[in-house]
């Protein structure tokens, strides 16, 4: 028994290192000044996606399942904390993590779809960017970012809690 709570233990550090590198790679200030990511609530839950998404894939590719499950429970305390910061109350918490969820597992499935530049270009040009076309520079040099910093997540040790996602875009100035 014992032993099942030292595991636990040591699962849960892990995973708040790992949630921790993401939520510092998606707070990264190239993002909302060179990139032009809305700085709002919607631009940083976006780019909390991405890097969770990131994050996610690299360990369900690792085969880290408890791992992967221990940092959406994270995201999602993080999700709860945010709101009750904002002011919202009891009554409405579930009701708005209902739809972060959905909004967070959509950005999810787009993202899982892509499978090179041009597709994470056009899914964050929709998520990130709301559409506008007039951002599908600012989304390539994301995309590109993406692309490399899934590279170097797959080489990272996960299981150590060692998250690198690489330096942040460079913008244009």
């Amino acid at each position: 028994m014992l032993r099942l709570a030292g595991k636990y233990r040591a699962r849960k550090r892990i995973a708040v290192r790992l949630y921790a590198a993401a939520v510092a790679a998606a707070r990264a200030p190239v993002f909302f000044t060179k990139l032009r990511v809305p700085d709002t609530l919607d631009g940083r839950f976006d780019l909390l996606a991405l890097h969770g998404w990131l994050l996610l894939d690299a360990l369900r590719s690792a085969g880290r399942g408890e791992l992967e499950q221990a940092v959406t429970d994270l995201i999602f305390t993080g999700f709860d904390e945010g709101l009750r910061e904002l002011g919202a109350g009891d009554m409405t918490i579930a009701r708005r993590i209902k739809q972060m969820a959905d909004a967070f597992y959509g950005r999810l499935a787009a993202y899982h779809a892509c499978a090179n530049e041009t597709d994470f270009t056009a899914a964050l040009i929709r998520n990130v960017y709301r559409g506008s076309a007039s951002e599908a520079d600012a989304a390539k040099t994301v995309a590109r970012y993406v692309m490399a910093a899934r590279l170097r997540l797959s080489r990272s040790d996960l299981v150590a809690g060692n998250a690198d996602f690489g330096p942040p875009p460079e913008g244009k100035q």
